[in-house]
């Protein structure tokens, strides 16, 4: 009995340590500045879901959204959102920020 607790206790420490280990190497992070993101193209993996952090640099709020990928998030000034993307086929996919969106065109590639 304390052989099995002891191979379960090591297996879920296996497992917990992977997860976390899976959520460090899929964060990526934004900065919106001046209303434009950095970096200006963000390379993700492809087929693979991901966490991205956006932060708001800007004085005014920004709604970061994307038609190509269907993500939309109000992200108050000074403030930062995280949004969980895709998986996504391999691709080049637009968003922006709404309320400025001629000068915040932005693009995620998944490779």
């Amino acid at each position: 009995m304390i052989r099995h607790i002891a191979r379960t206790t090591l297996i879920l420490g296996s497992l917990l340590a992977a997860a976390a280990g899976w959520a460090a190497d899929t964060t990526f992070n934004l900065s919106l500045k001046d209303h434009k993101f950095t970096p200006a193209e963000l390379t993700i993996p492809a087929n693979t879901k991901v966490k991205l952090v956006v932060k708001n640099l800007d004085a005014t709020p920004a709604e970061f959204e994307s038609d190509d990928f269907k993500a939309e998030k109000v992200i108050p000034p000074g403030k930062e959102a995280t949004l969980f993307i895709g998986p996504l086929k391999p691709g080049k996919y637009e968003f922006h920020d709404e309320y400025h969106e001629a000068v915040s065109k932005t693009y995620l590639i998944a490779k």
